[in-house]
């Protein structure tokens, strides 16, 4: 999931904290979830409730209003499931997301690793069993959101789908 505005000039700007709240307003309303895709992934760790009940789509495929067997099931099914965090993203809030980590509940400024968050500890994905298995790859690559070299693609991400 995400918590912020995209290219915010820095996590510690008033103007950053101001844009998030005004984008929360509306974020989890029926007609913003149903026709900007963006919001379907906006998960506001200050009002997990209201994240949990009215997100259409992140709050039900990380599992948290019950548990689908079958995404547990497909997933598990990967023999490496590789998460790219690019290390200078401007584009993602918070960047850790991208490796399945967030900010602590209640807050929005610390953010824990995957291995530390509920989804994780509950293992409702399998992403316990995976990281055990070591089916889990957490690569960083130097860049902004989605910026990468053909050479560093082919070198490092090429060989995990043969």
């Amino acid at each position: 999931g995400v918590y912020g505005f995209p290219r915010c000039p820095g996590e510690s700007s008033h103007l950053c904290d101001w844009l998030r709240k005004t984008l929360d307003l509306g974020a989890y309303t029926a007609a913003v979830q149903e026709h900007l895709v963006q919001a379907e992934y906006w998960h506001d760790p200050l009002k997990e409730e209201d994240y949990r009940k009215n997100s259409i789509f992140l709050a039900d495929i990380n599992q948290e209003r019950g548990i689908n067997e079958t995404y547990k099931k497909n997933l598990m099914a990967l023999k490496k499931f590789v998460m790219v965090k690019f290390l200078n993203d401007t584009m993602v809030d918070p960047p850790i997301s991208e490796w399945f980590g967030f900010y602590r509940s209640g807050q929005a400024k610390e953010t824990i690793p995957l291995q530390e968050t509920a989804l994780y500890k509950e293992d409702r994905l399998g992403l316990q069993e995976m990281d055990k298995a070591g089916k889990l790859v957490f690569l960083g690559v130097k860049g902004d959101h989605l910026h990468f070299s053909e050479e560093w693609f082919d070198t490092t991400i090429l060989p995990f789908l043969q």
